[in-house]
């Protein structure tokens, strides 16, 4: 029997992602948002600047880890 199917809503919504203790956290991203359950499905294009972006802050963050350094914690805005 399939699952009950709700109507998604287009809304921002927060990108959480993580890899090797690296935590990454996008605010803002627009995604079709389930109300029930909070699950998100981007845009292709979407996914795939989220993918882009997730690359480079792993990489940076794995950088930082290696050096040990103090900062462990980055905000980064474009505006």
């Amino acid at each position: 029997m399939w699952a009950t199917q709700h109507k998604k809503e287009w809304q921002q919504t927060v990108f959480s992602y993580n890899e090797d203790g690296v935590s990454i956290r996008i605010p803002n991203v627009y995604a079709w948002v389930c109300p029930v359950d909070g699950e998100a499905s981007f845009t292709p294009e979407t996914a795939d600047e989220l993918i882009t972006a997730l690359r480079e802050f792993i990489d940076a963050a794995k950088r930082a880890k290696e050096r040990r350094s103090v900062l462990t914690e980055y905000v980064v805005a474009v505006e």
